[in-house]
C-alpha cells in the first residue's frame, strides 16, 4: 500500500482510521496531496472528490448529519479553508461532527508572501469546539541552506537537541493533538479543525509507515442522570397544571415510543413539535404558527405555561419565540448534552442528558397526572385551525402556498425530506407533515447557501430515496452542488421558483420599487433547465395546478438519472395570500 513518505501525514491518516473516521471528502490541492495520496490508497476510507470547498464542506456535513459520526474535509492551504467557514459554522450550532484538516505552509513561510498562504492557525475562531496548529516535522538530513535554516538550529546545541530527540517530541505532540481533535468532534458532536504543516516535497511515497502512532483509548459518550436533580424537577412538574413541550430539530427516533405515549396521555402536556423535530402522535401540535398567529389578548393568556421543558436544536417558529418572550413560563427546562440557549430569556435550568435519557429516568417517577383541561382546549382549537386550512386552500389560486400542499400529498412512502431554508421551511412549518418520512434542515444557522450540497450528502450517506425542497435563490446559490459525481439516480429536486426572495415580500418595505426589486427581493429570470442540461439531470417543469400534478404522478419513479422539477409561481401574488391565511384561520 502507498504511503506519503511524510511522518506527519502517515499520523494523521492512521489515527483518523483509529478514531473510525470512514468518510474523507477532499479538494484539490497541491499542499494537501500528502493527505490526499494517504486517504485515497487506503481502502478503509471512502474518498469523494468535490472542487468547490463551500460545497465539499456542505456535503460532507449532510454525510456527518446522517451517520452521527465524524466526517474529515481535506484541502490545501490559502483561501480554501475560509470557504470551509460557512459549513463549520452550521456544524458548531448543528452539533454535526466534522473535521477540519487543513493543509499549511511550513511557519517560516508564513507571513512573508510566499504564495497561497494565509493566517491559518485558529481561523475558525470560536465556531469550533477545538482547534490545533501541528508542528512540522524534522527532516533526516537537514538540506537547507544557511540562509534558508529555521533560527532553531542556528547553532550546535539546538542540532544535538534535534538529535537527542526533538522529532519524538513533536511526534508526540501531535498524537495527542491529532486524537483530541477527533475525540471531541465525535464526543460533543461539533466542528474542530487540526491545521497541518507540510513542506515540500510533497509527492514521494513509501510502501511501508515509517511512523507507529500511539493509539489511544476511544471514549465513548457516557451520561450520569442525577437523582436528586430529578426529584427536585418533579416536585415542581407534579404541582403545574400547564406544561409546554417545545421540540426543535431532532434527530429520527430519538424518542423512545412508550415515552411519547406517556406525554400524549398527559392532559396537563400540550406538546409543539416543527417540521424538524421528527416526533409524532395524533394529540401532538405539529403547526406552531396555525395556532398562534391568529390568537390575541387573553387567548395567549391562557396558553401561556407554567413549565417550559424544550429539547433539540434550534426553533424555526417567529411566533412561538415571541409569545414565549412576552408571555414566559415560571420555569423554563432544556435538556441537551450540548449547551442551552436561553431562547425565551428565562431559562433556569440545563439538564445535561440525551433527551431520551432524561425520559427514562423521568417519566417513570411522575406519579400522576395533574388534572387539567390544557391539552384538550387546545385540541379543539388545533381542529378548527386545521378545518380553517382546508377551506382556504379551495378558494385561493395557484401559488406558493397551494404549491407547497401539492408536493407534501406527494412525497412517496419512504425515503428522506431535506428542506432548504427561508421561505420553503417556512411553507412546510403550516402543513402537517407525513409521519414516514424523516425530515432535515440547515437550521443551525439558518443559511441559504449550502442546502442542495447537504441534502445531496445526506443522500449518499442514508442510501435511500431523498427529496430535496428548496426556492430559487437557495438553489442558485448552491448551484456548484451539482457538480458532484456522487448524485444518487433517485434523488430528487423540487425547485420552487418565484423569480427573486418572495419571502421579504411579507416583511414590511416598499414593495414594488426598483430598489426592492434590485436589492431585496433580486427579481431573476433564471431556470435551472441548462444546469440540468449541464450536470445530467432530467428537468421538469409545473407553471400551474395541473401540470403541476401530472408532474409529480411520475416525479418520484425509478430513472437512470436523478430528477429536478422546477415550479413557476406568481411573485406578487404570494406575500398577500400567506398573509391572508392567518387571518382566514382565526
Amino acid at each position: 500500500m502507498k504511503h506519503s513518505k511524510i511522518p506527519l501525514s502517515q499520523t494523521v491518516v492512521t489515527l483518523c482510521k483509529a478514531h473510525n473516521v470512514k468518510h474523507i471528502v477532499i479538494s484539490p490541492g497541491s499542499r494537501n496531496a500528502p493527505l490526499t495520496i494517504g486517504f485515497t490508497h487506503d481502502d478503509f476510507f471512502n474518498c469523494y472528490s468535490i472542487v468547490d470547498e463551500r460545497c465539499a464542506a456542505f456535503f460532507a456535513l449532510g454525510i456527518a448529519q446522517q451517520l452521527q459520526e465524524a466526517v474529515a474535509i481535506v484541502c490545501t492551504s490559502g483561501s480554501a479553508l475560509l470557504n470551509y467557514y460557512p459549513a463549520v459554522a452550521e456544524a458548531f450550532y448543528s452539533n454535526i461532527p466534522i473535521v477540519v484538516l487543513s493543509a499549511d505552509r511550513p511557519k517560516h513561510l508564513v507571513g512573508i508572501g510566499d504564495g497561497q498562504t494565509i493566517k491559518q492557525k485558529n481561523v475558525y475562531g470560536d465556531h469550533v469546539l477545538y482547534s490545533t496548529n501541528l508542528k512540522l516535522d524534522l527532516k533526516e538530513e537537514d538540506s537547507r541552506s544557511k540562509e534558508d535554516e529555521l533560527p532553531i538550529f542556528k547553532n550546535l546545541e539546538n542540532k544535538l537537541e534535534r538529535i537527542l530527540g526533538l522529532q519524538k517530541d513533536i511526534q508526540s505532540f501531535n498524537e495527542s493533538e491529532i486524537h483530541n481533535a477527533l475525540t471531541i468532534s465525535n464526543l460533543k458532536l461539533g466542528p474542530t479543525h487540526i491545521n497541518i504543516p507540510f513542506d515540500e516535497p510533497l509527492y514521494e511515497t513509501v510502501e511501508k509507515l515509517t511512523v507507529n502512532p500511539k493509539i489511544f483509548k476511544i471514549e465513548s459518550r457516557t451520561e450520569k442522570v442525577d437523582d436528586f436533580e430529578i426529584k427536585s424537577l418533579l416536585d415542581v412538574w407534579h404541582n403545574a397544571k400547564r406544561k409546554m413541550i417545545l421540540v426543535g430539530v431532532l434527530q429520527p427516533n430519538s424518542i423512545e415510543e412508550k415515552w411519547i405515549q406517556e406525554i400524549a396521555d398527559d392532559d396537563s402536556i400540550l406538546v409543539f413539535t416543527e417540521t424538524t423535530s421528527n416526533l409524532h402522535h395524533q394529540d401532538f401540535f405539529p403547526e406552531i404558527d396555525k395556532i398562534i398567529a391568529p390568537l390575541e389578548g387573553e387567548e395567549l393568556k391562557t396558553l401561556q405555561p407554567d413549565i417550559l421543558l424544550t429539547f433539540g436544536g434550534l426553533i424555526v417558529s417567529k411566533k412561538i419565540k415571541k409569545f414565549l418572550r412576552k408571555y414566559k413560563p415560571d420555569h423554563h427546562w432544556h435538556v441537551s448534552l450540548q449547551h442551552a440557549n436561553d431562547t425565551f430569556f428565562c431559562l433556569e435550568k440545563h439538564i445535561k442528558l440525551r433527551p431520551n435519557t432524561f425520559l427514562s429516568a423521568f417519566l417513570p417517577q411522575v406519579t400522576h397526572h395533574t388534572k387539567s383541561n390544557y391539552k384538550t382546549t387546545w385540541l379543539a382549537t388545533r381542529q378548527l385551525r386545521r378545518k380553517k386550512h382546508k377551506a382556504y386552500l379551495k378558494v385561493i389560486p395557484f401559488s406558493d402556498f397551494t404549491v407547497f400542499n401539492s408536493i407534501i400529498k406527494s412525497l412517496p412512502i419512504q425515503g428522506q425530506l431535506q428542506i432548504s431554508n427561508s421561505s420553503a421551511i417556512r411553507y412546510t412549518q403550516l402543513f402537517q407533515m407525513p409521519k414516514h418520512i424523516n425530515i432535515f434542515c440547515n437550521r443551525g444557522t439558518s443559511g441559504i447557501d449550502g442546502s442542495t450540497s447537504t441534502a445531496i450528502g445526506a443522500a449518499v450517506a442514508a442510501n435511500e430515496p431523498t427529496t430535496f425542497i428548496t426556492g430559487d435563490l437557495s438553489f442558485f446559490y448552491d448551484s456548484n452542488a451539482l457538480w458532484n459525481n456522487y448524485i444518487p439516480k433517485d434523488f430528487r429536486i423540487i425547485v420552487v421558483n418565484n423569480n427573486g426572495g418572495g419571502i421579504f415580500r411579507i416583511l414590511p418595505g416598499h414593495k414594488d420599487t426598483d430598489n426592492f426589486n434590485t436589492f431585496f427581493e433580486t427579481k431573476h429570470q433564471l431556470t435551472a433547465k441548462q444546469l440540468c442540461n449541464m450536470y445530467g439531470f432530467d428537468y421538469l417543469r409545473a407553471d400551474d395546478e395541473t401540470v403541476l400534478k401530472s408532474q409529480l404522478e411520475g416525479f418520484y419513479n425509478a430513472s437512470n438519472q436523478p430528477k429536478l422539477l422546477e415550479i413557476f409561481t406568481p411573485s406578487t401574488l404570494n406575500d398577500k395570500i400567506l398573509l391572508d391565511y392567518f387571518e382566514f384561520i382565526k
